[in-house]
This record gives structure tokens, C-alpha cells and sequence, in this order.
């Protein structure tokens, strides 16, 4: 579903909060061509706080978002690789014993960064998935009894082909919760694809991006996003859409609380990338289908099918709720 700016601004939205949101998303399209929506979609989990799972055939520009957003942002990016051998402690880190001191040393693992890039999460083993876990939820990670809190903002930004099978490992539900959304890269256009093809031919082109935004920045446009208004009536709008899913005859498992609160702040993270104060039905309804899909388990499950058939099912249910006049 494509994301629209409604027209017109808010006067209650800084005019420096209007132009950071506007920087970053200018400066992620000069490189991601014609995914506008993908930029939007990955700007909301970020101004959220939260995270997101980029999914499509390889070669679609997956790794390409992460990159741009990385290097937008003037904080530490890392990539890791997910391979079937890669091991928690790869991911978190390990304590060694020093031999001088006679004590052991932790030493930080690559999840201690501001943007992190799972790549091909499902190619590692579900042990080694495990490990981002508390990482996403609690921003913070457990070795040997203590506690180390990850920088802010922290962002983990995963990849899937969910077409490829073989030696890889379905993310489990309780991982899947993790994310805020679920976005398709999908093919790009001809024109577009034309123009990657010009854009390559001296260099790769995100390697050229500069940072628009330092990461006080961010969090600061993180803290207004938990200021944007929600009436009560459209509070009320996306319990609905939640039990709706409850109730619903096709799912097993319908949304949980922690679901809903997601779609409560990416709606607040879309109204001020609109230029928003308050958010509006459509800032609720546009993002039901992408956040909420992934969170439900349906009772027919075909493999291959499963997705699409699960969005489609979650779109009629988000049609089925009356919107708040």
C-alpha cells in the first residue's frame, strides 16, 4: 500500500522538524530510485524507534536502504552477515580472560551501533536469531550475568528472500513481533531502473551520501513523535482494527497489545513526516495492513501463498471497520 502526503501543513510542526524529515528523505532518494515508499516506510520505524524487515529477491536494493540510511544519519552503521555458522556471541560479543589483568574483558559485538543491517537474517540459525531479541526489545544485551545498554537511536534494519527455502530458517513469531513493519522492495520501474543503470557507471552511488542528521537529531524527532495528538475516537479506531483480528474466523492468532501500540506510533511517526501535529484515520489505516500482517498467524497457512494471502485477508478486515467521522 503506497503512502500519500496529504496536502497542506501544520502549523503546530516546528519548521525544523519539517526540514530534518524532509533532508533525510531527499538524501535516501538520491540513491534508492523510485522506492519513495520503502524511504517512508523505513523513516517511520526509525522515527518510532523500532525496527523493520525489508523482504524480496535478492538484488532489489534490500542492503541499499540500509546503507543509505546509515550514512544519512552521522552515527555508528554496521553490517552483519547471517550465515548458518554465525554464533551469538558473534553478534553480542564474548568475554575474554586477560591474562595481565587476570579478569575477563568483554569485548562489544557488531550490535552495538546506532543502525545495524541484518543481513539475510533467515540464513542463520534460529539460536543465533534469538540473540538479536532482547537487542530489539530492551535495546540492551546480557553476557555472563551483566547488562551493557546499546547506543541510541538503535535500529535494526533485517533482510529476507522469503522465496528461497533451502538453508534457511523461518523467523519465529516471537522475532517477527519484534519488527514494526514488513515491506516488499519489489521491482523498480523501467525509468528507474534505467537511471540505476546510469548512476553505476562510475562508482556505487551510497558510498557519495553524506550524514543530514546527527543522532541528537533523531532522537529528538523521536521524542516529537510521542508528542503528536491522538483523539480518543481514533484511539478507539485502532482497537477496533486489533479486534477485529481477534474475532476474525481465519486467524488462529489475532494482534497482540504490543501490535497495537506499534501501529499507535507509527501513526504518529507518519502524521509528522506529513507535516502533522495530530494524526488523522488514513495515518491508521494505511499502516494496518504492513504492521499488523506479520503479527498474525492465519489457520490456513500455504507456503509460498501465506503472505499474500494474509494481507489480503488483513486489508478486507481493515476495510470491514468504520473510520471515525
Amino acid at each position: 500500500m503506497q503512502l500519500h502526503r496529504p496536502t497542506g501543513e501544520d502549523e503546530g510542526v516546528p519548521e525544523t522538524m519539517r526540514t530534518l524529515v524532509q533532508q533525510l528523505e531527499d538524501n535516501m532518494a538520491r540513491v534508492v530510485l523510485g522506492k519513495r515508499n520503502v524511504i517512508r516506510m523505513t523513516m517511520i520505524a526509525l522515527l518510532s524507534g523500532e525496527h523493520v524487515l525489508l523482504e524480496d529477491v535478492p538484488g532489489v536494493g534490500k542492503t541499499l536502504v540500509g546503507k543509505a540510511l546509515a550514512r544519512s544519519v552521522a552515527g555508528e552503521f554496521c553490517r552483519i552477515q547471517f550465515t548458518p555458522d554465525l554464533l551469538p556471541s558473534d553478534i553480542v560479543g564474548s568475554s575474554v580472560f586477560d591474562s595481565k589483568s587476570l579478569e575477563f574483558i568483554y569485548n562489544r559485538g557488531p550490535v552495538f551501533a546506532n543502525v545495524v543491517l541484518a543481513d539475510e537474517i533467515n540464513r542463520a540459525p534460529p539460536r543465533t536469531q534469538s540473540a538479536l531479541l532482547e537487542a530489539m526489545s530492551d535495546r540492551q544485551v546480557s553476557v555472563d550475568g551483566k547488562t551493557y545498554e546499546l547506543p541510541k537511536p538503535f535500529i535494526v534494519i533485517a533482510t529476507q528472500n522469503p522465496f528461497e527455502f533451502e538453508g534457511t530458517y523461518a523467523l519465529p513469531e516471537s522475532q517477527l513481533d519484534r519488527f514494526l513493519l514488513r515491506v516488499s522492495m519489489g521491482y523498480p520501474d523501467r525509468q528507474d531502473e534505467k537511471q540505476v543503470l546510469a548512476s553505476h557507471r562510475v562508482g556505487e552511488p551510497v558510498d557519495e551520501l553524506k550524514p543530514v542528521l546527527t543522532c541528537d537529531q533523531v532522537l529528538q524527532l523521536q521524542q516529537a513523535v510521542r508528542e503528536v495528538t491522538v483523539e480518543d475516537s481514533l484511539s478507539d479506531y485502532l482497537l477496533s482494527l486489533v479486534d477485529a483480528t481477534r474475532q476474525s474466523e481465519e486467524l488462529h492468532v489475532g494482534v497482540s497489545t504490543r501490535g497495537a501500540l506499534c501501529l499507535y506510533r507509527a501513526a504518529q511517526a507518519n502524521a509528522l513526516l506529513c507535516q502533522r501535529s495530530y494524526v488523522i484515520p488514513d495515518d491508521i489505516k494505511q499502516l494496518a495492513v504492513p504492521i499488523l500482517s506479520h503479527r498474525v498467524i492465519a489457520k490456513s497457512q500455504l507456503q509460498g501463498q501465506h503472505r499474500r494471502a494474509v494481507e489480503s485477508l488483513m486489508a478486507k478486515l481493515v476495510d470491514s471497520v468504520s473510520i471515525p467521522k
